[in-house]
Formats: C-alpha cells, sequence, structure tokens
C-alpha cells in the first residue's frame, strides 16, 4: 500500500511538460515568455539547446556540433540526448515549455519515451490557430529589441517609448528579412504540411488544446494560461 501511495505521488509531482505549436508568427515566444512568469516555467527552444549544449562542450554538443559544423542535420538521438541532460538541470522542476521540438510523429513518440523515463509526460500540446492570411499581416509588421529580444508590432504592440525597448530601454530595434508576404505564405503552407499529423498524434492521445490565437495578447494569454491549469491538474 506505501509502495503504490509513494508511486502516485511521484506522478502527481512530475513537473509539467507543455509544447507549444503554431505557425510563424502565432505568437510562441510572447505566449511561452508570459507563461513563464505566471507559472515559473522555462521555455526550451530547439535552437537555444543546440547553441548552450555546444557552449557547454557536453558529449551531445560536441556531437551536435561536428554535424552543424559539416553542414549536416543534427539527429534525433542528438536533439534527444540534449533534452535529456537540459531536463536534469535544477531550473526546470517547476515545468518546462516546449517550442520547435517535437516536429514529425517520430520525434513525437521518442519525446515520449525520454519522458516516461522520469515518469513525466506531455500535459498538454497547446495549438495556436490562426487565420492564414490575417498572419501575412501580423508578421510583415513585427520586429524585435535586438538586445533582450523583446517582440513589437506596428499595429498590435507598439512599445510606450517610439523606437525604445519597454523592458531593456535599448533602441536596436530589427526586422527579419524574409517577414514579407511571398515568403510568409510559403512558410504558412510547410507548416501546416509539416505539423497536421502531429496535431492529430497528441488529438488521439487526448493531450491537444485548440486555442484561437487570433486575438489579442492578452486575450490569447488568458485562454491559454486556462489550458495550462486545466492540463496540469490531470
Amino acid at each position: 500500500m506505501t509502495e503504490s501511495k509513494t508511486t502516485a505521488n511521484v506522478a502527481t509531482l512530475a513537473p509539467p511538460v507543455l509544447i507549444l505549436l503554431g505557425p510563424p508568427g502565432a505568437g510562441k515566444g510572447t505566449q511561452a515568455r508570459m507563461l513563464e512568469k505566471r507559472y515559473g516555467l522555462v521555455q526550451l527552444s530547439t535552437g537555444d539547446l543546440l547553441r548552450a549544449a555546444v557552449a557547454e562542450g557536453s558529449e551531445a554538443g560536441k556531437a551536435a556540433d561536428k554535424v552543424m559544423k559539416s553542414g549536416g542535420l543534427v539527429s534525433d538521438e542528438i536533439v534527444i540526448a540534449i533534452l535529456r541532460d537540459r531536463l536534469s538541470d535544477p531550473d526546470t522542476a517547476k515545468g518546462v515549455i516546449l517550442d520547435g521540438f517535437p516536429r514529425t510523429t517520430v520525434q513525437a513518440e521518442a519525446l515520449d519515451e525520454l519522458l516516461a523515463e522520469s515518469g513525466q509526460k506531455i500535459d498538454a500540446a497547446i495549438s495556436l490557430e490562426v487565420d492564414d492570411e490575417a498572419m501575412v499581416h501580423r508578421i510583415a509588421g513585427r520586429y524585435t529589441c535586438g538586445e533582450c529580444g523583446e517582440g513589437y508590432h506596428d499595429s498590435f504592440k507598439k512599445p510606450k517609448v517610439d523606437g525604445v525597448c519597454d523592458v531593456c530601454g535599448a533602441s536596436n530595434m530589427k526586422r527579419r528579412s524574409d517577414d514579407n508576404a511571398e515568403t510568409v505564405a510559403e512558410r504558412l503552407a510547410a507548416y501546416h504540411k509539416q505539423t497536421a499529423p502531429l496535431i492529430t498524434y497528441y488529438e488521439q492521445r487526448g493531450a491537444l488544446q485548440r486555442i484561437d490565437a487570433m486575438g489579442s495578447i492578452d486575450e490569447i494569454a488568458t485562454t491559454v494560461s486556462r489550458a495550462v491549469a486545466e492540463a496540469t491538474r490531470k
């Protein structure tokens, strides 16, 4: 009896693992930062994980560095190894938000196996759903602070002082060169094609949470927070 209670407690205390899905410009970065502040979660993006692992010189990082320097694609096995190392860090104790991984059902299955090692699972795959035509306008107007990375938009989120970051006070604002109508349309089409099987994967497992991401940032944040609260109570 004692053993079963202990097992149940471990499962209950396992930190939540969330996935943010959504096309370019859906607001994943903005919502992830808000979740970090509200719940103490840590956002883990594939690019940041790879760069940090290479800088640290871990075994997985060395393997990733070798592949990237040769111009190849980092294998799922290396990414999983890097993620395993990162999830063991103390700052992930309150839970994590995965951004950019998994991208395929094969990666999703590998991630499930990794999480099972520590009694964890995907608590929610939150899909930020958008209207493609409206997204072209949204993406074309976005820019970021070149110092701290805070995001802004010509229409939806202007800094309090024009050209000055609200967070760090820098005036070095940047726009991505590929944030134009034609490129954005291509990226949206590629996203939908790539992510459709992943949406089905998590829907079949009862973990998918669809969120209308066409409202204001605060409206979306309220809905996302509600989804996170519901998922972490399961």
